[in-house]
């Protein structure tokens, strides 16, 4: 259970992440609430997968999958280039955040 509330707070991390860039600086107010609503669930997550998983393999899961899931977002909404490149490093975030759960 523990590893599906840190992928799902992941998740909540990218979307926590990208309303904060849509915030402009916090002064729209959807994108501001949007943003609190996310963070605060994305933490708790964090929070409550770390009571079982080690603090380290927690924390690089949570950043891997919102960071990968931030970047693709932005690619795929056009607020970034896509690149083969990017894909593939993307992929290698991926790959890392599986691997921490197999050899966990």
């Amino acid at each position: 259970m523990s590893w599906l509330v840190l992928v799902l707070s992941g998740v909540l991390e990218a979307v926590w992440a990208t309303a904060l860039g849509r915030s402009e600086g916090l002064t729209r107010w959807l994108p501001t609430v949007l943003f609190a609503v996310a963070l605060v669930l994305s933490m708790g997550g964090l929070a409550y997968a770390m009571r079982e998983l080690p603090t380290g393999t927690a924390y690089a899961v949570w950043v891997g999958v919102g960071a990968a899931l931030t970047v693709a977002w932005a690619m795929a909404t056009g607020a970034e280039p896509v690149s083969l490149v990017r894909v593939l490093l993307l992929l290698g975030i991926v790959g890392c955040v599986v691997g921490l759960k197999v050899v966990g």
